[in-house]
């Protein structure tokens, strides 16, 4: 599942979107700079993560439900 809005974000290769922060506009401070690039980093991980549990869960065969409360 997707976040918010994640859906109508492009996908920019991961290289790509590091050199736009690092050639942005704006010059960042190094501590600045290492939080975001941090922060864009952790957020494609945990894309990743999510998409690899969303596939794995699509391998699982269905079966038939059994109750636990016997």
């Amino acid at each position: 599942m997707t976040q918010p809005g994640e859906a109508a974000r492009p996908h920019i290769p991961l290289q790509d979107r590091l050199r736009q922060l690092l050639d942005g506009p704006a010059a960042l401070d190094k501590r600045a700079l290492l939080g975001t690039l941090y922060a864009e980093v952790s957020r494609r991980e945990t894309l990743a993560y999510a998409a690899g549990w969303n596939d794995a869960l699509t391998t699982v065969p269905r079966g038939p439900r059994r109750d636990t409360d016997a």
